[in-house]
């Protein structure tokens, strides 16, 4: 009996951070060219002590694996495409990720980033911007199978 009540506590007492969990932006993300809508990349969301931090995992642009970032201005300089951290440093503030900031391979820009779930767990709102988050734009990525 006294397994079960403890082994009942237990559960009540995890059931919130795993219902947390569900919306929780770590895992997989395919994201989406801004100018035709295909996909373009496949982003791992992970967290590293508090911050939550992205690499890009795969390209689909044919020739990703020899690319490096050519225009990145920081420590990313020349670092190949794949694998490059392009997500940096976002703490969390309630439902929302932000603080850090975000790369654009293709231009070697860097921006400030916030990010939040989408309605649902499958979507991620994720917004690089200068200055206020008015000035900037918002992309939406999709959480892949099994992430």
């Amino acid at each position: 009996m006294k397994h079960l009540v403890a082994g009942l506590l237990l559960s009540l007492w995890l059931a919130p951070a795993l219902a947390a969990d569900a919306r929780s932006p770590l895992g997989l993300w395919q994201t989406v060219d801004d100018k035709t809508g295909q996909p373009r990349a496949e982003v791992r969301l992970y967290a590293m002590g508090d911050e939550l931090y992205g690499r890009i995992e795969k390209s689909y642009t044919p020739g990703a694996e020899k690319r490096t970032c050519v225009k990145c201005k920081d420590d990313r300089k020349n670092q190949p495409i794949l694998g490059l951290l392009i997500i940096r440093k976002l703490h969390r503030d309630g439902d929302v990720w932000l603080g850090g900031d975000i790369l654009d391979p293709e231009s070697g820009s860097v921006y400030r980033c916030r990010i939040e779930m989408g309605a649902d767990d499958r979507q991620l709102n994720v917004r690089g911007y200068i200055g206020f988050a008015l000035l900037g734009r918002t992309q939406t990525w999709k959480r892949l199978a099994g992430s």
